[in-house]
């Protein structure tokens, strides 16, 4: 019993159907507590696809069960199981997971990982122009304008001479930064990489370092993941008498002869991370090193296994071995992983900006105009220091904005202003700014939260699975306590129960053997005659699996004499048998004993027992709980359900 509830209960909180109803009424009432048509007929077609049998489908039927099903949540409720602490946090954990996937923006989400797949299969190599910028910085036309004279400058002089000239690496950077792809800088930058023609430059764009240019060097398809060892002699060595390149070339030569990879990476590679693997590295893609020589050396073989010559990069002399290459993998195999960085990356901030304005459109929203203001004349120096506090006259209840209902105050903005100023330790920056950016950052969180504390009662499907979780975990608990404890914890009520019903539990005819098979009749034929002379399974075993091949299987328990393992005319008597052919090869069946039918033990039985038993306690606990709570069924509405459901 406790398996089959769990099967209803699986159902019922893993479907959704939506049932729409023209005219509502009660269907039945549960102690006075009354039960709509709506709530059975959505849940009657949600498992009209799952059941096989006609007679489950049968309405008078399934209202017994949707019945008995309401009695169990009106027992739960009488005991305070829903009061439960370790119910209330399994129900909550349960709710929050749920929520998640009715929170989210799909549409402006499988559009970011799209775009992130697409823009993962290319390399892009370029450069940078960034004019430093505070982020609370409010005049940034000085900025904008000196990164749009540096464009104009790289035009004309060249990338290489500029930066020669104005790189200070504090406000002014011009760096090459070599090839990457999707996910490998900020999304604003990227953005702009993955835009710009290959050998054009960008105009300005911002970011939360500043003002950039970009100048696009290179732009390819991706060459994949690679997987590769190197042995690598470092340029600086203590041994002054040891030249790299010669013993690179040694090591070389070693190779040519036949000497393993990985033991000389293990003897003589200076890249210890990697010499106690045999050389070997983690897997990488374009850009993910800091050395552009290596990672082309290493993605120009040809073949797993190859190795190439030596070579020099910045860091010393190696030579690198190919171990596998993966190319890119479809969309479908990579969506779940591009989905997940995209929920993790800057792109986030995309999908809840999206969720936001679709929620400034639902909800009437309303502006306290004089807030920001205030606010601002509250922000002084030590809101940089993290020492800044709300004054003592500070007028708490003032509303900030509403949302639908509810209203916002001047106190959890204080709050919310007050906890964000670790942000800008050792910041400077305008005040205005930093109060229109705490403001939309607190307006966010305020109306995702709201939208949160309202979607059971904005969601009819996500209302819906909620209950259903909840008053399923809520029977589980109650049927664990009433049914399933109590049969399998109570040995002298089982005891009883078995002795009373011990007939019904029964051995058929069985026999103890041993079955020696074989797909080779000679090999049967040899098994039988070392049985007959009581030879060992061990002993028949050496002496038939020869060359390697395994000539004979034994198989040894107690069997029913209708065992479908046996042949149908096997002869029920000890000893020896004769070679039956059956399901397709050979048998030889030594029978040890032969057990007549009779009653199973306790011991025996008490698997089914046990569920029977638990199915007699749980007939006379619902007959109890009919008599605790009257159940009272409005037949029109009755009728009227099954008209329906005939008519659908």
């Amino acid at each position: 019993m406790k398996l089959g509830f769990k099967c209803l209960l699986l159902v019922l909180i893993t479907l959704n159907v939506s049932f729409a109803q023209q005219k509502d009424e009660v269907l039945l009432k549960v102690d006075g507590e009354p039960v709509m048509t709506s709530e059975f007929l959505r849940v009657y077609n949600k498992n009209l696809d799952l059941v096989k049998d006609e007679s489950q489908k049968d309405v008078d039927g399934y209202l017994k069960l949707f019945t008995e099903y309401q009695l169990k949540l009106k027992e739960a409720k009488r005991l305070k199981l829903d009061q439960d602490a370790k119910y209330q946090r399994e129900f909550l954990r349960y709710k929050k997971q749920l929520t998640k996937n009715y929170l989210s923006e799909n549409k402006v989400t499988d559009a970011l990982v799209k775009e992130a797949y697409e823009r993962n299969s290319y390399d892009i190599n370029a450069s940078h122009v960034l004019v430093r910028l505070d982020g609370n910085a409010k005049d940034t036309i000085d900025a904008y304008n000196q990164v749009l004279k540096l464009r104009e400058r790289v035009l004309q002089e060249g990338f290489d001479a500029v930066k020669a000239d104005v790189h200070n690496g504090k406000t002014i950077f011009l760096e090459d930064l070599g090839y990457f792809s999707a996910f490998k800088m900020v999304y604003d930058f990227e953005t702009a990489a993955f835009n710009t023609p290959k050998g054009e430059i960008s105009m300005p764009f911002r970011t939360q370092f500043g003002y950039h240019v970009v100048k696009v060097n290179d732009k390819r398809k991706s060459r994949g993941t690679i997987t590769a060892a190197h042995i690598m002699i470092a340029l600086q060595q203590k041994d002054t008498l040891l030249d790299p390149e010669e013993r690179i070339n040694d090591i070389y030569k070693k190779l040519r002869q036949g000497e393993k990879f990985e033991s000389l990476a293990k003897q003589f590679s200076d890249d210890k991370s990697s010499a106690r693997n045999g050389g070997k590295l983690s897997a990488f893609k374009s850009g993910q090193l800091s050395s552009t020589i290596f990672e082309d050396q290493a993605f120009a073989l040809k073949n797993d296994g190859d190795i190439s010559q030596p070579f020099k990069s910045e860091y010393g002399w190696h030579i690198v071995k190919r171990i596998e290459l993966q190319p890119i993998q479809s969309f479908e195999e990579l969506k779940p992983s591009i989905e997940s960085k995209v929920k993790r990356d800057s792109r986030s901030q995309l999908i809840n900006e999206a969720m936001v304005d679709a929620l400034k459109k639902r909800y009437q929203i309303s502006y306290n105009p004089e807030a920001k203001e205030y606010f601002t004349s509250l922000l002084d120096g030590n809101y940089f220091t993290r020492s800044w506090r709300l004054p003592e006259d500070f007028e708490n209840d003032k509303t900030v904005f509403t949302i639908g209902n509810q209203s916002f105050s001047y106190s959890e903005f204080g709050r919310h202003l007050m906890s964000a100023q670790r942000n800008y330790a050792n910041k400077k920056g305008d005040f205005s700014v930093v109060v229109d950016k705490e403001f939309e950052k607190f307006f966010e969180k305020s109306i995702l939260q709201y939208r949160e504390d309202n979607l059971e009662s904005e969601n009819e499907d996500f209302a819906n699975i909620l209950k259903e979780y909840r008053d399923g975990l809520l029977l589980f608990d109650l049927m664990e306590k009433e049914i399933w404890n109590k049969a399998s914890k109570d040995s002298v009520g089982l005891q009883e129960y078995y002795q009373k019903h011990k007939d019904k539990y029964q051995w058929s005819d069985r026999i103890d053997v041993v079955i020696a098979t074989s797909a080779d009749e000679n090999f049967a034929k040899k098994a039988s005659k070392m049985m007959k002379k009581d030879k060992s399974e061990e002993d028949i075993r050496k002496a038939l699996d020869t060359q390697g091949k395994k000539n004979i299987i034994f198989t040894k328990g107690i069997f029913n004499t209708n065992d479908p393992k046996l042949p149908e005319t096997l002869k029920i008597e000890e000893g020896v048998s004769e070679i039956y052919s059956h399901n397709d090869a050979f048998h030889v069946i030594n029978i040890k004993a032969v057990l007549p039918a009779g009653h199973k033990t306790l011991e025996e039985a008490k698997g089914n027992v046990i569920n029977d038993y638990q199915n007699e306690i749980e007939a006379n606990w619902i007959d109890s709980l009919y008599k605790r709570f009257k159940v009272e069924v409005n037949e029109k509405a009755l009728e009227r359900v099954k008209a329906k459901i005939n008519n659908q």
